[in-house]
């Protein structure tokens, strides 16, 4: 029967992953004006150690409260940069050493899976009601969208942005020597002499 790991355990399993981590990861957030959305989507990038957000055009506060509420004070781990547009943000992330990746259902755009995710990216997702802008679409180094077989035409922005940034790291940790064999089980987290 399985269990939940212990604090430590947990603690211990995520320094395996921290090991086995080399690339960057930044966001750009483009007018996410929903709290609870941006809160989600700054705890999720905490969690996989984003480097840097840019909170692009009209995006929420991350001092709201709301925000607060969803992040759980994970927004306090995080470089938060502003700017003005989502094309101004991109910029940015170029010179500070990023491919920009937008994640939209545009013209061009290939599916996540085979997205060109290696190295240092910055993923950068759009407004809850028309995704990302022309601007940053045109500012992009490349478009990426979330092959989806539902009836349902899109996903909310927070979870898009989740899948978006779990895909980038499973990508990196698969390229490592080694691959995803012995790759830290939450098994051999408990076992006895295994940090």
């Amino acid at each position: 029967m399985s269990t939940q790991l212990r604090p430590t355990d947990v603690k211990r399993l995520n320094r395996h992953w921290r090991r086995r981590t080399q690339g960057r990861i930044a966001l750009i957030a483009e007018s996410v004006t929903q709290p609870f959305n941006l809160g989600s989507i700054l705890r999720t990038c905490a969690t996989f150690g984003v480097e840097t957000v840019w909170l692009a055009g009209n995006s929420a506060d991350p001092a709201h409260p709301q925000v607060g509420k969803t992040a759980l004070g994970t927004e306090q781990k995080l470089r938060l940069e502003k700017a003005s547009t989502g094309a101004q943000a991109a910029a940015a992330a170029r010179e500070a050493g990023y491919r920009v990746a937008a994640v939209e259902l545009a013209r061009g755009a290939v599916p996540l899976h085979e997205a060109p995710l290696e190295g240092d990216v910055c993923l950068a997702v759009g407004a809850e009601d028309h995704g990302c802008s022309p601007g940053l679409l045109s500012a992009a180094d490349t478009a990426v969208y979330i092959p989806q077989i539902g009836r349902v035409g899109s996903l909310n922005v927070a979870v898009a942005a989740a899948v978006a940034i779990a895909e980038t790291r499973r990508r990196e940790w698969r390229e490592m020597p080694g691959g995803a064999e012995g790759a830290g089980t939450a098994e051999a987290a408990e076992a006895p002499g295994s940090h």
